[in-house]
């Protein structure tokens, strides 16, 4: 007989009462019935009953173990008695006997409990990690990450992709978010990167003419946190070449709709061929954001020509300097109360909005200061056109254009939420399509790259010399889905000569290129293929299918929101002679001024 057991603690069925058996696992729950103890013995597979009574060894025990310690049992397979057996258990037909235990190790007090799914605080869950894995929730959603794995692997490999790795040392880039940062000990003075993406060398494997390439990816950006950001995160990393827009959607939408379908218990997906593709300025002003929640049947509309005169004085206000007027429905409100309204009003300052105007109706009548002001006849005008009923009331985003978007857009989900409007039981998805190539900085008083600078722009070189920067698009792209962005990508930009001339526009010499990306730029040089790709992030793919909020419940070992490692403690200091190897001196941060209070007080 084998050392531990004969069976995983899910292995065993009707078919093998009467056999001797040998089981190992944690002791999950224990209950005493007057001289006869249950015991529910885990491992990873599932759980197995164990009985024994005051006949058998095994009693006391097991009666002297905490919760959580792992043993090894000897016994013998037993049906349940009638009326006994757990349907939900697949081992739920039989119990095993203990006729002998042997403790493996023996637990102290839980910091927290494992049997049952309590809420306990995110700080103990995260310092006692191993532990809370143990719970039924937090192992099915890090097995689930394993499987999400491995099919988007196989599903890529069937589609002619290959799998390569890239550098984790790397060097720092003056684009994108902040990076990790590793001292060299061998070059005083000098300094690795963490990727952020394998960006660069997955465009250099596309000029060294591998064609298809991806690789389970790990990035790391030390930027603020939040529900759906990690500092440490994957990604599925791909780049294709001699590919049009179309081809990356074409092999990348059967990948993610495959493996959706597969771990999606039941709910709708969109299927392969059928994403919709939305351009960023339709996006912008039917949603209020370039991350669209498809399941929201909300769709935001511009007034603004109805209040260009209206006697509501503020939107005319507003719409005379330059500003827009955004109209959010809020269908089926006749019922509502006029604090709904109002609480509405009060989120948006919340927010830090100056106010979120609305519209009553009920029964054909409106009410509210907007309705009152613009007239009943004008505000006929505007539901006709809007498709309104008697019964649908409608708020208001207005001010300049980039905060009224943003309002609308808050405000659309906030309404779909509070109406119960947001369909559940699917998967939307949809591509975000002609992404500006380049904004207006009001900080710098600069043109500068809204995006991915190695795009190329629609119309390549002779819309960088011909147009006005900010009309050109970019062959540029995002992947949402259920509101949650997935992925940036776009079609390369892989010729110098546009390369120069899309950095001159954004305020950059062909010195500077040359010095910041030089390895991209002299590869360029010697020959490089039309290539694009795009970047689907795993954590987020999980997250969506295990239903879970916040991105550290499918994280095995996360950093929480102040990018530390709890059960590691890390970031942690490190020892001067550790220091002196890497040629680096401490600078503390100064220490803050006391306060008027803190000097009262001492």
């Amino acid at each position: 007989m084998h050392a531990y057991r004969t069976h995983n603690c899910a292995g065993l069925d009707a078919g093998n009462v009467g056999e001797t058996v040998r089981l190992s696992g944690w002791v999950h729950r224990k209950r005493d019935h007057g001289g006869v103890l249950f015991v529910d013995l885990r491992d990873h597979y599932g759980i197995t009953q164990i009985v024994t009574d005051a006949d058998s060894p095994a009693l006391e025990v097991l009666d002297g173990l905490r919760a959580e310690s792992v043993v090894t049992i000897d016994g013998t397979v037993k049906a349940r008695a009638e009326g006994t057996a757990n349907p939900n258990l697949p081992t739920g037909a039989i119990e095993v006997y203990a006729r002998a235990v042997t403790v493996q190790s023996r637990a102290e007090e839980l910091p927290l409990p494992v049997a049952g799914e309590q809420d306990y605080p995110e700080e103990i869950r995260l310092k006692y990690r191993f532990v809370d894995l143990r719970r039924e929730s937090m192992h099915r959603n890090i097995m689930l990450r394993s499987q999400v794995i491995a099919s988007l692997r196989r599903r890529m490999i069937e589609q002619g992709f290959n799998e390569f790795q890239t550098p984790i040392l790397g060097a720092s880039s003056p684009e994108g978010a902040r990076d990790y940062l590793v001292p060299s000990r061998l070059h005083p003075g000098t300094f690795y990167a963490l990727p952020q993406a394998p960006q660069m060398f997955k465009q250099l494997l596309m000029v060294a003419g591998f064609d298809r390439y991806f690789q389970i990816a790990p990035c790391f950006r030390d930027e603020d946190l939040r529900a759906d950001r990690s500092p440490e995160f994957y990604q599925l990393d791909f780049e294709m070449s001699f590919v049009t827009q179309d081809d990356v959607f074409n092999a990348i939408e059967p990948v993610l709709a495959g493996v959706f379908a597969e771990f999606a218990n039941g709910k709708s997906v969109t299927p392969a061929g059928e994403f919709p593709r939305i351009p960023y300025r339709e996006s912008m002003l039917k949603y209020g954001t370039d991350k669209p929640d498809l399941r929201n049947p909300l769709i935001i509309t511009d007034v603004s020509r109805h209040f260009e005169q209206s006697g509501f004085g503020l939107f005319e206000k507003i719409v005379g300097s330059g500003g827009v007027v955004r109209a959010i429905p809020a269908p089926g409100t006749a019922e509502k109360s006029r604090k709904f309204f109002d609480d509405m009003n009060d989120w948006a300052r919340r927010e830090g909005f100056a106010g979120l105007g609305y519209v009553t109706r009920k029964s054909g009548e409106f009410g509210g200061p907007i309705a009152k002001n613009h007239g009943p006849e004008n505000m006929e005008k505007l539901y006709a056109e809007l498709g309104l009923g008697a019964d649908d009331g409608l708020f208001f985003a207005a001010g300049k254009e980039k905060d009224a978007v943003k309002l609308a857009g808050a405000a659309r989900t906030r309404v779909g939420e509070e109406l119960g409007l947001i369909e559940q039981g699917c998967f939307k998805f949809c591509w975000i399509v002609d992404f500006p190539m380049f904004e207006y900085d009001e900080e710098q008083k600069k043109v500068d790259f809204s995006h991915n600078p190695f795009s190329m722009p629609q119309g390549e070189l002779e819309a960088l010399e011909s147009q006005d920067p900010l009309s050109i698009l970019a062959w540029q792209y995002d992947i949402v889905c259920n509101g949650y962005e997935l992925s940036s990508g776009a079609i390369r930009n892989h010729r110098p000569e546009i390369m120069y001339k899309a950095f001159e526009i954004a305020g950059y010499s062909q010195a500077e290129v040359d010095a910041n990306f030089s390895g991209m730029i002299e590869a360029f040089k010697l020959g490089a293929p039309p290539h694009g790709g795009s970047a689907p992030g795993i954590d987020r793919i999980v997250m969506l299918l295990a239903d879970e909020p916040n991105i550290r419940e499918v994280i095995a070992f996360p950093l929480n929101q102040r990018a530390q490692d709890l059960m590691m403690g890390a970031p942690s200091p490190v020892s001067t002679r550790q220091l002196r190897d890497v040629h680096i001196r401490l600078a503390e941060p100064p220490k803050a001024a006391p306060t008027e209070a803190a000097s009262a007080e001492g």
